[in-house]
């Protein structure tokens, strides 16, 4: 089954990278957000998109199938389960 997988990130976060590369090497889709690269009101959206899922508004934020899972941090297994792979 394929799922829409969105990442909120920050470019200077390990724990991102680490995320899009796990994602990349499992031939995962998914639309990628840094956030640290937006400004003004896209930024403020953006951060607010984010909060609706991740309180704390920390990252990597991974959001699957429009919020039907959401899991917060790079928590490989964790993935793993959610996306079948």
């Amino acid at each position: 089954m394929s799922h829409h997988v969105k990442l909120f990130a920050l470019s200077t976060c390990i724990h991102c990278k680490n995320a899009k590369k796990f994602l990349d090497e499992n031939s995962v889709p998914y639309d990628c957000v840094f956030v640290d690269s937006l400004s003004g009101d896209e930024r403020k959206e953006t951060i607010a998109e984010v909060k609706k899922h991740n309180s704390a508004a920390s990252f990597p934020t991974l959001v699957i199938d429009g919020g039907d899972r959401v899991i917060v941090g790079f928590r490989k297994d964790e993935i793993k389960e959610a996306l079948a792979l």
